[in-house]
């Protein structure tokens, strides 16, 4: 199977947020894709050392991101209910220029951030 992969123009990078003891890092980028009548916002995460790739890029820059998706049940006791996160989490990115060609990419390692993070430090 291959990798997925979303286009479109970087409409917000957050700063780095760091959780739990452990010191979990992770990056919002949100992209933007102009859907004929709507446009179309897609949140990406970058995690943990990737978190570093992301200086590269500029809001309005032309990307091309590599994800994968990654789910977690999160309950905070045994009598509540479970809840479900999805997230898609970034691989790599390429810049992209106007006519669509790549311009650079960056690679991040896939790495096991939400098992490393605490059943009571979701980052959520």
């Amino acid at each position: 199977m291959s990798d997925a992969t979303v286009s479109g123009a970087v409409h917000l990078i957050e700063e780095t947020k760091t959780y739990g003891q452990k010191g979990f890092r992770k990056r919002l980028v949100v992209l933007e894709q102009e859907k004929g009548s709507f446009t179309n916002y897609i949140p990406v995460e970058f995690i943990k050392d990737s978190c570093d790739t992301v200086d590269d890029l500029n809001v309005g820059d032309e990307v091309e991101i590599r994800y994968r998706l990654s789910g977690r049940r999160w309950q905070k006791d045994a009598s509540s209910e479970p809840r479900y996160f999805l997230s898609a989490e970034a691989l790599s990115f390429k810049l992209l220029s106007n006519d669509g060609t790549n311009m650079t990419e960056r690679v991040s390692e896939p790495n096991n951030a939400f098992a490393e993070a605490g059943d009571d430090e979701a980052p959520f």
